[in-house]
């Protein structure tokens, strides 16, 4: 009974949208994977992972999502320890530490982090909702996403770390936090980090979070030719790759850059690219449509929300899809940094698919259960 009325009630252009960006998404990395003795390898534990992350998101989407906030503290301590434990058990792999062996499987703690956070958060703000409109009135909740942020950091992960400050600002907007003092913030905090990489590149100040590859990264997208064989490669085959493409693109398994291996993760980070040489602008015109559909629904299910955690739920799951969309398809195009963020429900990687799709059960949950108050 329970189930039927789950099933009555789901957004189905929401789930629709998504089923057909993982089924593209596959089709994607089986064409950017199958060179090799097994040519569909990726694809297989990609189904895998997918089939895993369903599991999750009906356990979440079955779930009464009110308990959760019995469990905040329990939850943001099992994320710390978790997040800390790559230190101790973690495998080091292209200069971070960041991924915990399960196996021949890889477990990334920074990927599950999003969501408990946004969880934890949310519960956290939902007592303070329109209690934050003075800057200090923010600095609570500040703290309370730093103390996860470093740890990130420390891994390192960079581009986890601003996941984590654009889902704390997403959800500190629609909690009533005044947009100008967000803003402030913002700009506030891109004036002390372009300032402190300039310090540094000028005059050797030191900064102690940062490594010299990280800040290479965050610099090299304005001039990619400066070091066109070092740190600028990735983003010149990227470009390459999307120029090349057209408006219809090369053909599926047909992309130059991408078969002859020229662009860079082609399967996850820049799979985006991929999309753009092979299938051409309409091929990534159409994902990005169903990226804004996923969107659109995401906000509408925000503003529909039955209580305050239920919002703020529904507003870090689509902080976190629009600023991973964001940043990905900015980084593969070189307008943005490239901070090895994934697409969601497209790139290749278990511990990513798996979370987005939890994120999508909480996201339907917030959904179904806002409907009972009409009942």
């Amino acid at each position: 009974m329970v189930f039927q009325r789950i099933l009555k009630r789901l957004d189905y252009y929401l789930l629709a949208s998504v089923t057909v960006i993982l089924g593209f998404g596959l089709v994607i990395i089986a064409s950017a994977t199958h060179q090799g003795r097994y040519p569909y390898a990726f694809v297989e534990k990609q189904v895998i992972w997918i089939a895993v992350g369903i599991v999750v998101m009906a356990f979440f989407l079955y779930l009464d999502y009110g308990v959760l906030m019995r469990y905040e503290r329990y939850l943001y301590v099992f994320n710390l320890l978790m997040l800390a434990s790559v230190f101790l058990v973690g495998r080091s792999n292209l200069g971070a530490q960041r991924w915990i062996p399960l196996g021949p499987f890889q477990f990334q703690p920074s990927e599950f982090a999003k969501v408990i956070y946004i969880v934890t958060f949310a519960s956290f703000l939902s007592r303070r909702v329109d209690n934050l409109k003075r800057f200090r009135d923010l600095l609570l909740p500040l703290a309370y996403m730093l103390v996860p942020m470093v740890l990130i950091i420390k891994q390192p992960d960079l581009g986890t770390a601003l996941v984590f400050l654009a889902v704390t600002f997403g959800m500190l907007f629609m909690a009533g936090a005044r947009p100008l003092t967000i803003t402030a913030l913002i700009i506030g905090g891109l004036v002390l980090v372009v300032g402190g990489i300039w310090a540094h590149l000028r005059f050797g100040v030191p900064l102690p979070l940062l490594k010299g590859y990280q800040i290479s990264r965050l610099t090299i997208f304005l001039n990619p030719w400066s070091d066109w064989r070092g740190a600028g490669y990735n983003i010149i085959q990227s470009q390459i790759a999307l120029g090349s493409g057209g408006l219809f693109g090369k053909g599926l398994f047909a992309g130059s850059q991408s078969q002859l291996n020229f662009l860079p993760i082609q399967y996850a980070d820049f799979i985006f690219s991929v999309v753009g040489e092979e299938l051409g602008f309409v091929g990534a015109v159409v994902l990005l449509s169903l990226y804004f559909l996923v969107l659109y629904r995401g906000i509408r299910i925000t503003s529909l929300a039955k209580d305050n955690f239920g919002m703020l739920l529904a507003a870090g799951v689509v902080s976190l899809l629009f600023f991973h969309v964001l940043v990905n398809v900015g980084a593969v195009s070189g307008v943005m940094p490239v901070t090895g963020i994934p697409l969601p429900f497209f790139s290749y990687g278990g511990s990513a698919v798996m979370t987005d799709l939890a994120a999508l059960g909480l996201l339907m949950a917030v959904h179904v259960q806002r409907q009972k108050i009409m009942f």
